[in-house]
């Protein structure tokens, strides 16, 4: 698919100019969904710009948002964008002192913030972050409660807005469009960090190239097109969000809904009815746990058709649709009509003509019951550094467990591949980013000679791209072993009572695994049992619950080799948290904090 050579801001002026009345955006508030032009969304956003420009900020200076997904959050980016300014995303759960890192590590000069919470751990961070000038805040109840000092720091949105407004009476039009006339494909348009997972996160510096690079095959892979409609939920601060919510609807006219908040999800998604929809592995997981508690909520007559509709669908699951027998499209249009359509109404998918699952791996057996109940679901691959999806399934050829062939556009090769096939998987073209921020040895170790190496360990089968493990996280036991522990992960994660399992096998004789309960399966199980708890800790501490876990263990266990069994386990009796630094801001575990705060717990397996 052939893209303009333009820039986003210069995409964006050319749909206003194309498709002035048409519906770029849609947001809820106070539960109305309100449209937005193409037209509108130029506008505004270049009254935001030129407010920021009268706010002092330098050419080429960097913008911060943190906030959840709103149009907001779109106008600060494309208005940053079109005054020649760099954003920066910060993940909206990060606690004070991330913020401050993310802050003061990227340069930021002026902080978006979305409430009176966002600035407050700005504020708190505010002797650390010499270069930043401005703080401009979305929602201004609670402001009147800053103290003095730090009132005359902050702006309100729609007053940066009107300073645009009438800057751009003056002059400002032709500002913006002399910034356009000098922007190029190669300028930096995006910074993202990465989540930090083992370290420190680090700036991936984003060009306009890498963001037009990667837009191509993501519309040809996903059958992406002008009518096209998505809800925007996921951290725009994460490059899967920013390619789905920015990259592909500017290039193609599409459609982006931001519903009222990340809580009301699922009662969004009824209400807009996507045709494309996104969810990192833990949204279907839930997904998957709110269909479970329902069935277990359920009479048994319905019950009973529930797994009669799974048992009959689930061989269809990897079968392309255009190789269907008449007997199986018969079948699978009974059970459509008695349980699929309600399913798939009840969790806002029915008009979903794809699915995505990216970001993490996900089990296997996930994919395959979202695939048995309807819901075209296909798993993609990508990273920060490539710009997002680099691999997908095709909608109609999917090997389960697999992350499908490359997009185009896209180069790869498998270095040092071992006796299996497995080796690094390393791409190259326009989508390797361009570089780390203030890390030109980092940046030297990932692009070697124009080629990305993203780390992760992958071997083909059918044609298509299995990912192994990260190279880093593959343990080898005592008995010379190798494991890939995320395989054993996923497995597990696959039961709908068990919401985390991490693996500990390193140097070890056999495999142990910490276990978190998902307390809201769990819970409606016990409750289903009439077994009394008052919180988290009681109900994990339960035999019984012990018991349960235990079998979706064995379960799991079978589906594996005999070396990767699960021996021993430990439940944890809290939920794993950011603020305590065990999982990072996109709920990805982190392996070496985990293993030093349970070390007591780990040694008593062994």
């Amino acid at each position: 698919m052939n893209l303009p050579e333009l820039t986003l801001p210069q995409m964006l002026r050319e749909r206003a100019r194309q498709d002035a009345q048409r519906v770029a955006i849609r947001q809820k508030d106070f539960g109305i969904w309100k449209p937005f032009t193409w037209a509108q969304y130029y506008e505004r956003s270049c009254h935001f710009g030129l407010g920021l420009l009268a706010l002092g900020l330098p050419t080429g200076g960097h913008v911060g948002v943190i906030a959840e997904n709103r149009i907001e959050w779109v106008l600060a980016q494309m208005g940053a964008g079109l005054v020649g300014a760099v954003t920066v995303g910060v993940y909206p759960t990060s606690p004070s002192p991330e913020v401050a890192y993310v802050v003061g590590h990227a340069d930021i000069s002026i902080m978006v913030c979305e409430d009176q919470e966002q600035t407050d751990k700005v504020l708190e961070a505010l002797a650390e972050l010499p270069r930043l000038q401005k703080i401009i805040v979305m929602e201004t109840k609670g402001l009147r409660s800053f103290a003095p000092e730090h009132r005359a720091l902050i702006s309100t949105f729609d007053e940066v807005e009107a300073l645009g407004r009438q800057a751009h009476a003056q002059a400002g039009a032709a500002q913006i469009e002399q910034v356009l006339a000098q922007q190029t494909l190669d300028d930096i348009g995006l910074m993202i960090y990465t989540s930090g997972s083992t370290g420190k996160p680090k700036g991936a510096m984003i060009s306009w190239r890498n963001m037009r690079g990667v837009a191509p095959g993501i519309i040809e892979r996903l059958q992406l097109g002008r009518d096209t409609s998505h809800l925007s939920y996921l951290p725009l601060c994460h490059v899967a969000e920013q390619m789905l919510t920015t990259f592909c609807p500017l290039y193609l006219g599409s459609t982006v809904n931001f519903g009222e908040s990340i809580r009301t999800v699922q009662e969004d998604l009824r209400e807009v009815a996507p045709s494309m929809f996104l969810g990192v592995p833990r949204i279907w997981e839930k997904l998957h746990s709110a269909i479970t508690i329902k069935m277990l909520e359920t009479g048994p007559l319905r019950r009973k058709l529930y797994q009669q509709a799974l048992a009959a669908c689930t061989p269809l699951a990897e079968k392309p649709r255009s190789q269907w027998t008449l007997t199986e499209r018969l079948g699978y249009a009974w059970h459509y009509w008695l349980v699929l359509r309600a399913l798939q109404n009840f969790i806002g998918l029915r008009n979903a003509k794809v699915a995505l699952t990216g970001a993490a791996p996900i089990a296997p057996d996930v994919v395959r019951f979202f695939r048995s109940i309807g819901v075209p679901l296909i798993e993609v691959y990508g990273l920060t550094e490539s710009t997002g999806m680099v691999t997908g399934h095709r909608l109609d050829d999917v090997i389960v467990g697999t992350v499908g062939p490359v997009i185009d556009g896209v180069q790869y090769r498998i270095a040092n591949p071992d006796d299996n096939g497995s080796g690094e998987f390393q791409i190259h073209g326009d989508m390797v980013f361009a570089g780390y921020y203030k890390n030109p040895e980092a940046t030297a170790q990932t692009i070697v000679d124009g080629w990305l190496h993203t780390g992760d360990v992958v071997r083909e089968v059918g044609g298509q791209i299995k990912i192994v493990d990260r190279l880093k996280d593959i343990m080898i036991t005592a008995g010379g072993k190798n494991l890939t522990p995320s395989e054993i992960e996923n497995t597990m994660k696959a039961s709908p009572y068990i919401k985390e399992c991490i693996v500990v096998a390193d140097g070890r004789k056999y495999v142990a695994a910490l276990v978190q309960i998902d307390m809201e399966t769990v819970g409606k199980w016990a409750e289903a049992r009439r077994l009394a708890f008052t919180h988290f800790r009681s109900l994990v501490e339960m035999p019984e619950v012990r018991q349960l876990v235990q079998d979706e263990i064995a379960t799991g266990n079978a589906k594996l080799a005999q070396v990767s069994h699960i021996r021993k386990f430990h439940l944890l009796t809290k939920e794993l948290d950011h603020d305590d630094g065990e999982v990072t801001a996109t709920m990805k575990v982190r392996r070496s904090s985990i293993y030093k705060t349970y070390a007591a717990e780990i040694e008593a397996l062994y």
